[in-house]
């Protein structure tokens, strides 16, 4: 075999190896489709909530809050000390916050009795009469606020729903959560700081 003929094997080689690659590469490009797909499906759908998380405002002085709920009533979170209080930011379209209103439900009314807890919504780009029907639809009596929240979310730093803030009887923020927050979790931080 002379070196022409070796180079022409080899030649010949290289563009079976290349036409393999070709016939793969759709294959190949599908099953990172699919891997990708179903990477961002295991996101959509996991537990996003309880995370606890970092925020300048822990251990200080919770921004204000005071406005008047749909139903009318009046809320001032300095009215609210010597009890915990939720302040929970979320907006109807947003299916973790959809998941969590159950929760809150549950911790409004684990609290009545000892009225230890008050809680207080703050809307996220929402619509009032959207807030309005979901709230009368799937329950929960505490103040949620309509008007004028971009204020307060920027106030307490929030970027995302839903995210909540456990503000302790001081008055001091103790806990900052990201993601749906669960009646049982809220109630471990209360116990963990002694309440």
């Amino acid at each position: 075999m002379t070196d022409l003929d070796t180079n022409d094997a080899h030649h010949d080689g290289s563009i079976a190896a290349a036409r393999s690659s070709v016939r793969l590469a759709p294959y190949v490009a599908g099953g990172v489709a699919v891997i990708a797909a179903l990477f961002v499906l295991l996101l959509a759908v996991s537990d996003t909530g309880d995370k606890a998380t970092r925020s300048p405002l822990l251990g200080k002085a919770a921004p204000a809050i005071v406005g008047t709920g749909f139903r009318g009533e009046s809320f001032d979170l300095d009215l609210s000390r010597g009890k915990w209080v939720i302040v929970n930011f979320f907006s109807t379209t947003c299916v973790p916050c959809q998941q969590e209103h159950s929760e809150l439900v549950d911790l409004e009314a684990r609290h009545r009795a000892a009225a230890d807890l008050a809680m207080v919504s703050v809307t996220f780009e929402d619509r009032p009469a959207a807030v309005q029907a979901f709230f009368a639809a799937n329950g929960g009596s505490w103040p949620v606020l309509l008007n004028d929240t971009g204020k307060v979310a920027i106030s307490y730093g929030v970027t995302a729903v839903p995210e909540s803030y456990l503000i302790a009887p001081s008055g001091l923020v103790a806990v900052k959560v990201v993601g749906g927050i669960t009646a049982d979790r809220i109630d471990e931080y209360i116990a963990s700081f002694g309440g």
